[in-house]
């Protein structure tokens, strides 16, 4: 299959951080994936970054079938504080890890992970503000620039981008 074949989700919320979202959504759409922007059920209809940089949200959580995504992808910020406590954004994480689809979270968006309980026995990173709640939701972490697990990818912060992209775009590819 194509990458223009691929649809990938990537979630939102206020507060996201700038290059953890933009990068990938660009990245992706040059490479011909289909990105939809999905935030969650509650949330905001165009998101403000933490320096206030709008991102627009195409559906909420409840308005998609998490079938219809080959992946999603986990933007890191104080967004993923929020995105952790709606059942639909949890709902689509979960479907993507137990179907074999991408699951890409950098930074503070593991708590996304921990919250879907998706992370038992799983390798990954992340800031290490967050190693604590990622071990005790049952991974094992490590400081690395960017970790793959089977279909879960995950990097530490904004510095981890291009390692972080090179393994998704080589992910979606295989």
């Amino acid at each position: 299959m194509s990458l223009e074949q691929k649809k990938i989700a990537v979630l939102a919320e206020d507060k996201y951080e700038n290059l953890e979202a933009w990068y990938p959504i660009l990245r992706l759409r040059e490479a011909g994936v289909e990105v939809d922007i999905i935030g969650r059920d509650a949330g905001c209809e165009v998101c403000k970054s933490k320096e206030g940089y709008p991102l627009k949200v195409d559906f909420k959580a409840r308005e998609i079938d998490p079938a219809d995504y080959d992946g999603v992808i986990v933007p890191g910020g104080y967004a993923p504080d929020r995105l952790r406590r709606c059942q639909n954004v949890l709902k689509l994480v979960k479907y993507q890890a137990e179907n074999n689809g991408l699951v890409a979270a950098i930074c503070h968006a593991g708590w996304v992970l921990a919250s879907a309980n998706i992370l038992k026995g799983k390798t990954v990173t992340s800031t290490s503000a967050i190693r604590d709640d990622l071990v005790n939701a049952g991974a094992h972490w490590t400081d690395e620039e960017v970790v793959v697990d089977g279909n879960f990818i995950t990097s530490r912060h904004p510095g981890d981008l291009p390692a972080f992209m090179k393994a998704i775009l080589e992910f979606l590819i295989s």
